[in-house]
């Protein structure tokens, strides 16, 4: 097996490094800015979740090509010897503005905004946008799984189905991000001090003779963390023999934490399973459930009467199975002094620096968005771009996972309800500033 590379310099498209070249030949070195923004919401979708951006930062101000990266494209003839000396020494020596992880923004805002020499702007445009999408896309779904619960904890199930190992590490921190209590994933829990969590797989249970030895099994092996799985074969009669389960462990001073279900109909089965664990005296017993939830089937759930404490949810959310990707782009929109704008059908980008002020009522509860252009100020209006690198250097420490829940929990119970519907969602308003207009037009014109 061929181990993954420590560095990520080449993980680009041919291209980035083919303009770079022509750039270098033709002497274009002026300073430009590219501006990273979702063109238009996905079905179903009214905002979006920051996320990605301490990634993003690090391979930024680590940015450097090895002796074997510079090899490896000297083997493949298409660049000059001068081109490969200049990426040899080149470093990202340029200026970074950029919406926090944990923020909540809108289609067409600039989530992030890249100054430096055209050449070194120019070659990070793939791994922003893989970056930035991926973890934004994930933690947006999260969000709304997490809205759908209403309080009820959830934890990341999803490490086996998602898109590969890097996935499934970032659908566990972003997902955290989002307000999921948990994941399955045991490397993430070690690399970013999430919380992990898990019970049992069927086979555990087929393996012994018994179901209810599987039972007694596992809680004299964990008699702190003990949460039965009762669907492997019957799940009303596993819930029965979980309850002699529970009853033998209070004996013994312990608790039977939970029962998780994992098939068949959820609602039906929790609402029969808590009335066995409430007759059993076994009221503070939680039920867990999993199986293919997302927003949609948790908000199902909930409303026909579901008894269930938590959910796990995987697939669905590991994926963004009815939104796999955002239509997202890192577009130059100022070259030198010189705004620039795209004007192809359906893809016109905003030009020139910009800043995405928000203004909120006497409650802190968002009113609406502006986006204007770098250099101005908004009366009533907050900036949200903020400066987090320049000359190449980290300006600040990277937030910790806590921070980055904690300003996301205020920016979710800051948007109106009316903006959070699963389907039929409201579009919260965002208006460009007069100053933008005018810039926009001239571009146009």
């Amino acid at each position: 097996m061929t181990n993954p590379p420590e560095r990520f310099e080449l993980l680009t498209d041919l291209y980035e490094l083919t303009m770079a070249a022509s750039y270098f030949e033709n002497g274009m070195a002026d300073p430009a800015t590219f501006s990273l923004f979702v063109r238009k919401y996905p079905p179903d979708r009214a905002y979006f979740v920051a996320a990605g951006l301490e990634d993003f930062l690090e391979y930024a101000a680590n940015f450097q090509f090895s002796e074997s990266d510079l090899a490896y494209l000297d083997g493949t003839g298409t660049f000059s010897h001068d081109f490969l000396h200049y990426l040899k020494n080149m470093r990202f020596t340029g200026t970074i503005r950029a919406l926090a992880e944990g923020e909540i923004f809108f289609k067409d805002e600039p989530i992030l905004e890249v100054t430096a020499p055209i050449i070194e702007s120019q070659i990070l445009e793939t791994f922003a946008i893989n970056t930035i999408n991926l973890q934004s896309m994930i933690a947006t779904k999260a969000a709304r799984c997490v809205h759908a619960a209403g309080g009820r904890r959830l934890v990341d199930f999803s490490l086996r189905r998602t898109q590969g190992i890097d996935a499934g590490l970032k659908v566990a921190r972003s997902s955290y991000i989002a307000g999921f209590v948990a994941t399955s994933n045991v490397l993430a829990g070690k690399l970013y001090g999430i919380p992990i969590s898990g019970t049992m797989a069927h086979s555990y249970i087929s393996s012994f003779g018994d179901e209810i030895e599987a039972f007694r099994a596992f809680a004299r092996s964990f008699p702190k963390k003990t949460i039965l799985l009762i669907d492997t074969y019957d799940t009303v009669a596993g819930a029965r023999k979980a309850t002699i389960v529970g009853q033998e462990m209070a004996k013994e001073g312990n608790k039977l934490l939970g029962v998780r279900l994992d098939s068949g109909d959820m609602t039906q089965l929790s609402q029969h399973v808590r009335k066995i664990l409430d007759e059993a005296s076994l009221d503070d017993t939680e039920i867990f459930a999993s199986s293919s939830f997302d927003e949609y089937k948790i908000a199902k759930s909930i409303k026909e009467g579901a008894k269930i404490d938590a959910f796990g949810v995987g697939t669905r959310m590991g994926v963004s199975a009815d939104a796999p990707y955002f239509d997202i782009a890192y577009k130059l929109v100022q070259y030198g002094d010189r705004p620039i704008m795209k004007l192809s059908t359906g893809k016109i980008n905003l030009p020139g620096k910009k800043q995405l002020f928000r203004r909120t009522d006497d409650k802190g509860r968002f009113v609406e968005d502006i986006i204007g252009t770098a250099d101005e100020t908004i009366e009533g209006a907050s900036p949200l771009l903020e400066l987090v690198m320049q000359d190449g250097k980290l300006l600040m420490r990277h937030p910790s996972l806590e921070e980055i829940r904690k300003r996301f929990r205020k920016n979710l119970a800051a948007l109106d309800e009316k903006y959070k519907a699963l389907d039929g969602a409201h579009l919260y308003p965002v208006k460009l500033s007069a100053r933008l207009e005018a810039l926009l037009e001239a571009a146009s014109s």
